[in-house]
């Protein structure tokens, strides 16, 4: 008899949606698989900012749990959420090709970036998000908002003195929401997460026959040396914790060779200081792209990125000190 293959993923309508896409194209190389639901502490914990839990596995650890325990073969995650360093015994198998990966103005009716109004208040549960907005408009007002993408559209369209919220573009088309966009913000206001609108299917170390599965039905290599980069990136500068980081890597050709170009961006927690620089190499395998994210890195922390980042550590440790 042909062993049911499990696959594991939060329970979240947009967590499930993208499992069973995952599902299908799993079944289209292989026999029959089930779902199995695992809560995380993400989702669990909806009360506290998300820089104030320090876990940059947050979507992902109880996930990590159940695949090294043999409960699952496979888990599944927005590529955004899983951190950059796995646990031992955890890799990722295959990255699919990438939705588009810009962030989403959303409010309660169609609203273009130019027609919020001055002092409005925008909600965001990330500190990348709130960094590039104030960067943009230091007259906004920043309020803290979590849960999945259902739970933050029904509290906007609830709270009258609220005007916007910013939500991932792949997600809301991905759960048919798209009328809810009321712009896609370019990346010259803001640069999206490392990873954005890419899932990832991890597996466990060894497993040969589910990575290879999970490869030949999932794998997009084009993205997956664009997102080897911008996650090199992060690696280098995070510091495993949530940091205002932005970025995004293109495949481009340049005199008649394919390069990558990554662009990244450090802001500070207020949007009063910016770093951004871009650079372009040939990327012929995810080495070479994860070799360009992190000398993007370490230029930005040439020019200034490390002292933003130390003053987002601090004010971090700042607020945990006060409001435990």
């Amino acid at each position: 008899m042909t062993r049911i293959l499990r696959i594991g993923t939060r329970g979240s309508p947009l967590a499930l949606w993208q499992t069973r896409q995952v599902q299908g194209l799993l079944e289209s190389r292989s026999g029959r698989t089930e779902i199995v639901e695992v809560t995380t502490t993400g989702d669990v914990i909806q009360d506290v900012p998300l820089a104030r839990l320090r876990s940059s596995a947050l979507f992902s650890a109880e996930l990590d749990q159940a695949l090294l325990a043999g409960r699952i073969d496979f888990a599944v995650h927005s590529l955004k959420d899983l951190p950059t360093t796995l646990p031992p015994g955890v890799e990722i198998a295959a990255v699919s090709a990438r939705a588009d990966p810009r962030d989403a103005l959303v409010g309660r009716g169609p609203l273009r970036w130019d027609e919020v109004p001055q002092g409005a208040a925008i909600a965001t549960c990330s500190l990348r998000r709130r960094a590039q907005l104030l960067r943009a408009r230091p007259d906004l007002r920043v309020v803290e908002i979590r849960g999945n993408i259902d739970s933050r559209i029904t509290r906007l369209d609830r709270t009258s003195g609220w005007t916007a919220t910013i939500l991932a573009v792949a997600g809301l088309v991905r759960l048919g929401l798209t009328a809810r966009i009321g712009e896609r913000l370019p990346f010259e206001l803001m640069l999206p997460a490392p990873g954005q609108g890419a899932l990832a299917v991890t597996v466990r170390a060894g497993d040969g026959a589910s990575s290879a599965l999970a490869r030949s039905a999932v794998h997009d290599e084009n993205t997956a040396l664009c997102v080897a980069a911008e996650r090199a990136l992060l690696g280098r500068l995070e510091g495993g914790c949530e940091v205002p980081v932005g970025a995004h890597a293109r495949l481009i050709e340049q005199s008649g060779t394919r390069s990558l170009e990554i662009t990244g961006r450090v802001v500070s927690l207020e949007g009063r200081e910016s770093v951004e620089q871009r650079q372009t190499a040939p990327a012929a395998d995810t080495a070479a792209a994860a070799a360009l994210g992190i000398a993007l890195a370490d230029q930005l922390l040439e020019s200034g990125a490390a002292s933003i980042l130390q003053q987002v550590r601090a004010a971090t440790a700042r607020v945990e000190t006060v409001d435990p």
